[in-house]
């Protein structure tokens, strides 16, 4: 008995020593266990404490009153008005506060821990206040013997916890990178159109394809991120005559050849700042937020190359850096740089002489359902990868003078350009998101061939209305709509580029089911109604069938 009531009395007391130095403890929050982050020593008596100055002695108080900085709302308040009224042992400053929001040392920790066994002691010593009755001890008991069964199961589901922990530690694949991946496959064809641009459409027979990545998520610090993906693609779009309807999934070549598709390094820079630092195929949405929710970058979401974002981002891929800085809740200013031939040495290349892309975008966030992004891109040898040929007037123009000159190679017309672009997303409700874009493009070229073709520029411009409807049907679904108009020429002062004289409008419709946490189906149809903004084309309807396995 003499043991259980040492116990309860040790038990209270103990609690004062946690609440007095609980430093890292304010009103209203959880309090934290200690943290000793150096090893203990042991100090000679006879060593003198320098920094326990004057200013830092503590005096016993004997009401919580007495504590200035202490309010009744304060979670702990009713522990210190026990621990202090009923114990005596809590001591405060000379000034009067408590201070229970800051840190303590060692020796301020042994000091009231000291002053609370002291009291502990003359309590059980001289027993001359009545702290626990037969009644209190009966009820204690009780409670034990009634809850015995409950403690012991309690006791067991722990162990099993520690248990399948300590295996998870031992067979987990790192401690610091996390292993996941994915595997698109696409079935697609061109299911209606016969010839563009006086030719025949060659390419209209079904397919299947497949890319795969493995990516490693490494973490060092639990803030940052290191981002290593390998993949290998071997899916090829249709070739129609014009960049239009591209499959935002295709590879480059058909080849299985397994590469180190993307490597970067995102960190903190304070509390609102964002750095990625990029070597590998970087691309604007890695720095930016594109603000179209069918961006999912051929995994999910849009199946073209044009529904997937605006055009103009396409105009940054490489290496290099980002950065992103929050304003409060409602602004992030995004600005990065990407070259695409950075580790190129030769001439006219490199991470300032060659093919580059810088990125300025205001994110505007008026609420948590309404998204809009101010950009501005400035690319030196860049292209828009959609639209008509003659909107990516750096390939277009090097076929012409190819043919003028006769030579095997392409010639490498240099140009400059300077996009805008203004991009929105609002979802109206859970179920209903309306979105959209325009873009504007003014390219020029920097050469004229060693005369071959004259100097000017072109006006690029497009534009997309997006309509999407999460969770249609089954929870994790998303069906899409898209309507536009891929990258136009609508004027130019290059004498071998003319405008485009008609208009092309790109439709798009997918519906993205889920089938489980780890597989997705998606099929699809992109129709374009005068193909390379030429009615005298065919209309082409493209199908896909992306079957989407993740883990």
């Amino acid at each position: 008995m003499q043991n259980l009531w040492t116990s309860l009395l040790l038990s209270p007391a103990l609690c004062g020593v946690m609440i007095y130095f609980a430093g890292t403890a304010v009103a209203g929050e959880t309090p934290t266990s200690l943290e000793i982050s150096e090893p203990l020593t042991v100090t000679s008596p006879a060593k003198k404490v320098d920094n326990f100055t004057q200013e830092r002695v503590m005096a016993q108080v004997t009401s919580v009153s007495q504590l200035s900085d202490v309010q009744t709302t304060d979670w702990a308040f009713q522990a210190l008005q026990s621990l202090v009224e009923r114990y005596g042992c809590i001591a405060g400053y000379p000034n009067s506060t408590y201070r229970g929001n800051r840190a303590l040392t060692r020796y301020e920790f042994a000091a009231g821990l000291n002053a609370c066994l002291d009291r502990v002691n003359e309590l059980i010593a001289t027993a001359t206040d009545d702290l626990v009755t037969k009644e209190d001890l009966a009820t204690l008991q009780r409670l034990q013997e009634n809850f015995a069964a409950e403690l012991a199961t309690l006791r067991g589901r722990v162990d099993a916890l520690e248990a399948k922990t300590a295996e998870l530690e031992a067979n987990q694949f790192s401690t610091t990178t996390k292993l996941q991946g994915e595997v698109v496959a696409v079935v697609s064809d061109v299911l209606s159109g016969d010839r563009v641009n006086d030719a025949e459409i060659t390419d209209k027979n079904t397919t299947l394809g497949a890319r795969a990545r493995i990516e490693f998520v490494t973490s060092f610090t639990g803030k940052d991120t290191l981002f290593t993906r390998i993949q290998t693609n071997n899916i090829l779009g249709p070739n129609i005559g014009t960049p239009e309807g591209s499959l935002s999934f295709a590879g480059e070549d058909g080849t299985t050849n397994a590469t180190i598709d993307a490597l970067y390094y995102q960190f903190p820079l304070g509390e609102k700042t964002q750095v990625i630092a990029i070597a590998n195929a970087g691309a604007a949405d890695d720095i930016t937020d594109t603000v179209n929710i069918f961006d999912g970058d051929g995994s999910s979401g849009a199946l073209s190359t044009f529904g997937t974002r605006n055009p103009i981002y396409y105009q940054m891929d490489g290496a290099g850096l980002g950065i992103t800085h929050e304003f409060g809740d409602k602004f992030a200013l995004s600005l990065g740089y990407l070259a695409n031939s950075a580790n190129d040495p030769s001439a006219n290349n490199g991470l300032f002489n060659g093919g580059y892309g810088a990125l300025a975008q205001l994110t505007i966030k008026p609420s948590d359902r309404f998204t809009v992004g101010l950009t501005y891109i400035n690319a030196y040898n860049q292209e828009l990868g959609t639209g008509s040929n003659a909107a990516n007037p750096r390939t277009f123009l090097g076929g012409v003078v190819q043919n003028l000159t006769g030579s095997e190679e392409p010639a490498s017309v240099p140009f400059s350009s300077n996009s805008y672009g203004l991009q929105a997303s609002f979802a109206l409700s859970s179920k209903f998101v309306l979105g959209g874009w325009v873009g504007y493009t003014n390219a020029t070229n920097l050469s004229t061939a060693e005369g071959l073709i004259s100097r000017g520029d072109v006006d690029i411009w497009n534009y997309a209305i997006t309509l999407g409807f999460p969770d249609l049907g089954k929870k994790g679904n998303l069906a899409g709509i898209i309507v536009g108009m891929e990258p136009k020429v609508t004027s130019s002062s290059i004498s071998e580029i003319s405008k485009d004289k008609d208009t092309s409008y790109h439709v798009e419709a997918f519906y993205q089911y889920k089938v489980s946490d780890n597989i997705t189906i998606t099929p699809g149809i992109i129709w374009l109604t005068a193909p390379d903004h030429n009615s005298s084309n065919d209309s082409v309807v493209i199908g896909a069938l992306r079957t989407t396995f993740s883990f």
